[in-house]
């Protein structure tokens, strides 16, 4: 059994641009808004790591084989009618025996995420490591991508009229943060995409990873 969808946790999809901050007064009145409609590509919660043991069903410490890791997580966007993001990342790797030459290979998924909750593709694949004879460590490289239609995940005309639009001290809405709003919050999530990499972990390997 792969991962259940609960555990693929969104991260934040506002990026900073410059020195502004989404939300913040820029000089005009208006509210900075520094939102990417490139999907951002993160980690969800417990899917990072991954750890085998020798025998398979022991949970003891001195049964662990193999713990891995990703890390160096790096995207990049394409802009056009689709945007087009590719992740490449890098497992790093550890194990408890360095007598022999040895490869592992671990799956991982990709899936691509809206608002934060609903899954609308996945992909899996394989990363190699290669361990020298006397090594106990052992790096690997790999890459994940998606395609997103543009218009999907962009903001439309009138949210962000309302986000950005001109406000000034003693106008009945100054007080009021837009992104408060129910509509823009329904508009955000729903234009919000991202582009999730982690191990294709077992239930129990995931169970493990949340419980230890």
């Amino acid at each position: 059994m792969t991962i259940a969808r609960t555990a693929l946790v969104s991260l934040a999809l506002v990026a900073l641009a410059g020195c502004s901050r989404s939300g913040e007064i820029d000089p005009t009145g208006g509210i900075t808004t520094v939102r990417s409609a490139c999907p951002t590509a993160a980690i969800p919660a417990y899917t990072g790591d991954v750890t085998l043991f020798n025998p398979a069903n022991s949970r003891d410490a001195a049964a662990i084989d193999v713990v891995a890791s990703i890390t160096n997580v790096r995207a990049t966007c394409a802009d056009g009618t689709q945007l087009y993001t590719e992740a490449t990342f890098d497992v790093q790797a550890r194990r408890s025996d360095a007598t022999a030459a040895r490869e592992v290979t671990l799956p991982y998924f990709a899936s691509v995420v809206r608002g934060g909750n609903s899954v609308i593709a996945k992909r899996v694949g394989q990363v190699v490591l290669r361990f020298a004879p006397g090594e106990y460590r052992a790096t690997a490289s790999a890459k994940a991508a998606s395609y997103v239609d543009k218009d999907v995940a962009t903001l439309p005309a009138d949210i962000q009229q309302r986000i950005t639009q001109k406000r000034k001290a003693g106008d009945a809405d100054a007080a009021l943060d837009p992104f408060s709003a129910p509509e823009v919050k329904a508009a955000l999530q729903r234009t919000s995409f991202e582009l999730l990499v982690g191990f294709n972990l077992t239930q129990d390997q995931l169970q493990y990873n949340v419980t230890r």
